[in-house]
């Protein structure tokens, strides 16, 4: 059993409790999710099973779109309602102009300093778990990027949003970064993930709804996982040495034209899926084998 499933994580959840729930029906330990949700968050949690685990990180590092809804004035230890409040304040006299342009203008690449209450180490501690203790300390910011903010609604003091960003992105931290931006602080109090890389919520399997009966229904193969990666086709002379781990360096590789440093589905001409793979000025070579 080799694939991906792509569920929908419910609220009180977490995400590890979906992988041992996936483990049990699929009667496999090798198991793994794509990123992690809260517990309070429900969303997209695509699952790998089996082979299907050596994609994790390209369906990882994928972007993402989020359906947030924060609530200005209130600071908490968490960045979310499951944090002790910390701060509070009176936003009613801010006007939705201010409220929109502080929003709009994290619709950019910034530096986000990730929440003490997050799963990230320093060195060799998870920052929760100093958080517990009540240590907070220095975290380095993290290059991230938020692509598109769209559907902003606002009945002040709540605010909600839909969000598309790169991997790494802390929507909670997105919205204590705009309650900063107005001076009155903002908490998450609602998200849900509706799409990561290919998966999206409409084409999701409720995971209550999944067992060890059903299981294979779902399972979306390693190969149709990765389509959104432009297929290439390479001569059947050259793939021997590319599934050998040989980087080619002959133009003749394919009749396709290769764009250096993109990521590629890679075939041979008989139609046998290879694995992902791309090239650098010296050659071609696989970077991913997903062969059978």
């Amino acid at each position: 059993m080799n694939g991906v499933i792509n569920i929908f994580k419910n609220t009180g959840m977490t995400s590890f409790d979906a992988v041992r729930i996936i483990k049990k029906a699929a009667g496999t330990g090798k198991v793994g999710h794509t990123g992690t949700l809260d517990p309070e968050a429900s969303g997209v949690l695509p699952i790998c099973i089996g082979k299907g685990t050596k994609i994790i990180d390209y369906i990882m590092n994928s972007d993402k779109v989020y359906e947030v809804e924060f609530k200005l004035g209130i600071k908490t230890t968490t960045y979310d309602l499951e944090g002790d409040i910390i701060e509070e304040k009176d936003p009613s006299n801010i006007g939705n102009e201010d409220i929109l342009k502080a929003i709009y203008s994290f619709e950019k690449e910034y530096s986000q300093v990730p929440p003490m209450y997050s799963a990230l180490k320093q060195n060799g501690v998870r920052l929760y778990e100093l958080a517990r203790k009540g240590i907070e300390v220095e975290r380095e910011g993290r290059l991230i990027s938020i692509h598109k903010i769209e559907d902003v609604r606002i009945n002040n003091p709540y605010i909600s949003m839909k969000v598309t960003c790169s991997k790494g992105t802390y929507i909670r931290s997105l919205c204590y970064d705009i309650g900063e931006a107005l001076n009155v602080g903002a908490t998450m109090t609602k998200l849900k993930r509706s799409k990561t890389s290919k998966f999206t919520e409409d084409e999701s399997i409720n995971i209550e709804d999944i067992n060890s009966e059903n299981i294979k229904d779902y399972i979306i193969s390693i190969e149709d996982a990765l389509d959104s990666y432009e297929k290439l086709i390479v001569l059947s002379r050259f793939s021997k040495l590319l599934i050998n781990g040989v980087k080619v360096f002959d133009k003749r590789l394919t009749k396709e034209n290769i764009e250096v440093g993109k990521l590629y589905r890679v075939y041979d001409d008989s139609g046998i899926f290879i694995g992902l793979g791309k090239s650098d000025h010296q050659g071609f070579k696989i970077e991913k084998l997903l062969i059978n």
